[in-house]
């Protein structure tokens, strides 16, 4: 499969060849090797009645078939690797879906994009496969049972843990497939037999093992450190898990006074927050910035703190342009003030309780929500004289992505990963072409996020997830000692070694960060940590990893690393990011905007197809627009094809014709004598269906998936069903040539059935139904062989038909304009060399059916017609003209009384434009986008005269002569 041409493979570099082709150089080469487990064998497909429909009978494909189509598919095992005819496995590992979720046009897209990606490199003969599976959402999935409880009257808090967690895998069992059937709607072709779930016991025994690993390198420690604490959920989230809005608020402008000075001496702080106040632990400025100059080294006085006192620091940190250019710092509450806090050696103050109220270090204001303790303190300021003013501000405000409220900066007691080791080899796989992003730019959001990488905060404070496999010591303090290992039983035995056999262990609350479990996924679903396995040997490392750019750094990295971590190896050769699916005015879906489209309605109303072809026309990493006009268009494209299925079926022999039929399934136009003995048009879409084949699965190999659907589509409207089926029927029709008849009833079949191919993995259900129809097909489409490249192609046939096309699209245009009936035949003189003519008077049929000439009337001649100076005159292309009788098209007196009366309607018209654009007052006065469109509108107007007074004096003179 190449992937570019010769000139951009000049570079001797494997790593310049790789990136330049996707899946032809291969990082990780596997090594030729024969499954264990039974091959499953492909049979010739079937057509069944109960299962697949066929254009003669059906009037347009069927949106309900659909599910019919895949439950067929996947009872014929068409989904499991296939090793028959060898090569390098193929492997997606599927983004888990949240077992919470309902489908969104997210998951339509990357459901997508992974099944064209599979189902064309299983129909190129590779073992392919797609590992589906579900994540347990923490989180997502807790809220969701809390909530269906408290509408039974039952708190969370009401049961034991192990009551609560049974509870929510009932709910499991019971909605956790919605999302896996959803997904299967959308026609993905993924092995369900391998599906996985976080929780299953093979993935937890994994992340148990992950964390032992970690936690024995000395890269897993326990500490308190500042993190995004949700009071609501009362749990530490992850950075992705807050999503920041811009609200409106104030900024809040309060005196702190310095301490051995006068009334005068205070320093004026803007804040947003300032209920935070009582954490502060110094106030900063900029070093550079004279009016406090003389404060540095000083203390400041905390308001409404009964005197506390903090010192006035220089830190180039400060911005002097913001607010007052006075910082206070409050470590405890502020990732910002907590990385100076960290650096300056500063002490760290929480004021804050889990819940969102505020602790005893608040004084009186203990106990008192943060947000009404916020306005509270505000009035003291103003009743003590502390408050300056308070002025509207737009805050960018952090809210947790599960409950909505606002995320708190706290200090917690937490565990962490260290990340720096694991980063570095990240980066370097990148570095040395191990890995390829793409699209490339976002190389550098990976290398600069891995680069600044902070430690990973794994704890959750939830009751459903991983277990975090640590157990602490009844009696001593969880810092002084704790135990990791696999089990309980384990920890007993460690614990008892060390403490002796009365010793009493219990398992640390906490649960794993839904992400720790997710970044093993490319091989914990494939059976790490026991790496015999035959899945783990034969499918990892994985060959792509395809998601959404947003979750680069969050998932794809933290997989990257490891991966590397754990197997030594990348676990995947590339990484494909797409964009996100946005309206048809750009803006980003959202309830409150009232712009959701949901696929689910979206593939009743216009297929699945037409959604799954819409969703690909974007390009890598770009965000897409998505509109009813894109999906409508794409619908009628599904219609297109099963209409032109319906045409040629209707034009094929009977299947019970065995002869007729091995004469059509032996013309395969791989040779170049077989293409040059076609007639023109057969010639001519042959080889744009061969180059066709050689554009579209270069595409392919390099993502170019937009370019693809594109390609095909162009071809199949604008070449096959636009100008090729309309040729064919002067054979099919009116030649009275039996073998002239079977070469074009060959040349449909065979450009058809290819066109279905190529586009199988894009629209694979009216594809499939449309194979299915045509007789004797010896495989499933999901299943047949993807078309050869660098077949035959003549490059004298696409320049002969466009000279022919040109001619005939001529002809139309002069029609149109002397709005000639439909109906009406009209008689023409081709004028031309002697070798054009040759091939363009084989073609007279083709001519006259689609110019709509009188075919006895058609004359094909190297000299002027007798009638030249009374016929409208087309030069197609050089060295082929015609001549168009106007008596045969217009009554020309009619025509020139009908032109002339036009022609003064006209010129009324545009002196009109002229008066408006002469007066001053217009000009002057008219806004400049109007007076620019009059401007316009005349310069078109006297194009247009200018047109009519050359056709009128045309017509006229033939009259005279």
């Amino acid at each position: 499969m190449a992937l570019a041409g010769p000139s951009h493979l000049l570079s001797s570099s494997s790593s310049c060849l790789r990136r330049l082709n996707p899946l032809l150089f291969s990082a990780h080469r596997r090594p030729a090797w024969t499954p264990r487990r039974a091959v499953r064998r492909f049979c010739a497909a079937v057509t069944e009645r109960d299962v697949f429909t066929s254009p003669e009978v059906a009037k347009s494909f069927d949106f309900t078939s659909e599910e019919r189509i895949y439950s067929w598919w996947e009872s014929q095992g068409f989904f499991k690797p296939n090793f028959d005819r060898g090569g390098d496995p193929f492997v997606i590992p599927m983004p888990p879906a949240n077992v919470t979720g309902s489908l969104h046009m997210g998951h339509a897209m990357f459901v997508t994009l992974e099944d064209i990606m599979i189902r064309y490199f299983r129909m190129k003969g590779r073992p392919a496969l797609w590992i589906p599976g579900t994540d347990h959402a923490g989180i997502a999935t807790q809220l969701v049972v809390e909530k269906m409880l408290a509408a039974k009257g039952i708190k969370r808090t009401d049961l034991t843990r192990e009551e609560f967690t049974e509870r929510v895998w009932e709910w499991k069992e019971k909605y956790g497939s919605t999302i896996t059937n959803q997904i299967k709607r959308l026609g993905a072709s993924c092995d369900w037999t391998r599906e996985c779930f976080t929780l299953d016991d093979q993935l937890s025994r994994a992340v148990v093992e992950a964390f032992v690993r970690l936690h024995e390198k000395g890269l897993i420690y326990q500490g308190s450190y500042l993190v995004n604490w949700s009071p609501n959920l009362q749990t530490a989230v992850s950075d992705l898990e807050v999503e920041y809005s811009e609200e409106p608020g104030y900024l809040y402008f309060m005196k702190y006074r310095v301490a051995g000075g006068s009334r005068d001496d205070f320093m004026t702080i803007a804040t947003t927050r300032p209920e935070t106040l009582f954490g502060d632990v110094a106030i900063a400025v900029n070093p550079e910035d004279e009016r406090y100059a003389k404060y540095v080294g000083r203390l400041a006085i905390v308001p409404l703190t009964f005197g506390r006192h903090v010192p006035i620091i220089a830190d180039r940190y400060v911005d002097p342009e913001f607010g007052t250019g006075v910082l206070k710092i409050s470590p405890g509450h502020d990732q910002n003030d907590y990385h100076i806090a960290r650096k300056l050696g500063l002490p760290i103050l929480n004021v804050m309780n889990k819940d969102g109220t505020l602790n005893d270090v608040a004084g009186l204001y203990s106990g008192m929500d943060r947000f009404e303790a916020r306005e509270k303190l505000w009035s003291e300021l103003v009743e003590t004289n502390l408050a300056v003013k308070k002025e509207p501000y737009t805050l960018r405000v952090p809210r947790s992505q599960r409950g909505g409220e606002v995320i708190e900066p706290l200090i917690s007691k937490q565990w962490f990963v260290t990340m720096e080791p694991m980063a570095e080899r990240a980066l370097q796989a990148v570095e040395k072409g191990q890995l390829i992003i793409l699209p490339e730019r976002f190389e550098k959001i990976y290398n600069n996020w891995l680069t600044n990488i902070k430690d990973w905060c794994i704890s959750r404070q939830l009751w459903w997830g991983h277990r975090i496999p640590v157990w602490y010591i009844v009696g001593k303090k969880c810092e002084e000692d704790y135990i990791v290992a696999k089990n309980e039983e384990e920890a007993l035995a460690k614990a008892q070694e060390k403490y002796g056999k009365s010793v009493e262990i219990y398992q640390d609350p906490d649960v794993l960060d839904t992400w720790f479990s997710s970044a093993l996924w490319p091989f914990s679903t494939l059976g790490w940590p026991d790496t015999s396995k035959e899945d783990f040997k034969h499918f990892y490392p994985a060959t792509v990893l395809e998601t959404g750019h947003d979750i680069l750094f969050f998932w794809v990295a933290r997989m990257v690393m490891m991966g590397i971590e754990f197997t030594g190896t990348v676990p995947f050769s590339y990484v494909y990011l797409h964009g996100l699916i946005r309206d048809s005015e750009g803006r980003k879906m959202s309830k409150s905007l009232g712009n959701v489209i949901d696929p689910l309605d979206t593939m009743k109303e216009y297929g699945t197809d037409a959604l799954r072809f819409t969703l690909c026309m974007g390009t890598a990493g770009q965000d897409i627009n998505l509109s009813t006009e894109r999906l409508t268009s794409n619908k009628a494209f599904t219609n297109k094809l099963w209409n032109a299925g319906k045409f040629l079926l209707q034009n094929l022999p009977d299947r019970s014709d065995a002869t007729a039929w091995d004469l059509l399934l032996a013309n395969k136009f791989d040779t170049e004598a077989s293409l040059q003995q076609l007639p023109l048009p057969e010639c001519w879409v042959v080889t744009g269906l061969h180059e066709l084949i050689d554009k579209v699965s270069t595409s392919y190999d390099k993502f170019y998936f937009g370019d693809a659907a594109r390609e095909i589509y162009d071809f199949f409207w604008g070449h096959y069903a636009d100008w090729y089926i309309e040729s064919s029927k002067t054979r099919l029709y009116h030649s009275g040539d039996s073998s002239a008849t079977t070469t074009t009833q060959s040349v449909l079949l065979y450009v058809f059935e290819n066109i279905l191919k190529l586009l199988h993995p894009f629209m694979p259900f009216v594809t499939e139904e449309l194979w299915q129809a045509l007789p004797y097909r010896k495989h499933a489409l999901i299943v047949a062989p993807w078309p050869s490249t660098d077949l035959p192609k003549s490059s004298l046939s696409i320049k002969r038909f466009q000279n022919l096309q040109s001619l005939i699209r001529g002809i139309r245009n002069v029609r149109a304009e002397y709005s000639v009936e439909p109906a009406k035949r009209i008689s023409a003189s081709v004028v031309a060399s002697a070798d054009v003519l040759e091939y363009i008077s084989k073609e007279k049929q083709v001519l006259a059916l689609l110019s709509k000439l009188d075919a006895k009337n058609v004359h094909f001649t190297e000299s002027l017609p007798s009638d030249a100076n009374q016929s409208v005159h087309i030069v197609a292309d050089e060295g082929l003209e015609a001549y168009l009788p106007l008596a045969d098209m217009v009554d020309v007196s009619e025509e020139v009384k009908r032109l002339s009366k036009r022609l003064s309607k006209m010129q009324t018209e545009y002196d009109a434009l002229l008066a408006r654009l002469s007066s001053p007052s217009f000009v002057e006065k008219a806004p400049e986008d109007i007076v620019r469109g009059v401007r316009e509108k005349a310069e078109e107007a006297e194009e247009r005269i200018s047109l009519t007074k050359n056709r009128l004096s045309f017509l006229q003179s033939t009259v005279s002569s």
